[in-house]
Parts: structure tokens; C-alpha cells; sequence
């Protein structure tokens, strides 16, 4: 099955934990969530917010 990136970032940006996520998910590993972070991130490297 297959999660969009998107949902997993939201899910963390509204406080819920990789583990809880895997518990929801358990299509994913703990290796998913830690991608999906490390593309949002790469995604806004360059953006500025002042």
C-alpha cells in the first residue's frame, strides 16, 4: 500500500510519533517515516520565513 509522503509529515506536524504512525501503518517501517522527514526537509531547503 502505498502513503503519501505528505500524510506522514502532517501526522508528525500535528504530534504524533513515528511509533504511533507505524502502529497506524504498518505498511511502513521506521526507515519510511525517517525518509519522508528527510524529503520535506530537503523540499524546503531553500525556502526562507521571516
Amino acid at each position: 500500500m502505498r502513503i503519501p509522503a505528505s500524510l506522514v509529515v502532517n501526522l508528525v506536524a500535528h504530534g504524533m510519533s513515528p511509533r504511533e504512525i507505524i502502529a497506524d501503518h504498518p505498511d511502513l517501517e521506521p526507515e519510511d517515516t525517517q525518509q519522508c522527514l528527510e524529503h520535506a526537509a530537503w523540499l524546503a531547503r531553500d525556502r526562507v520565513y521571516a
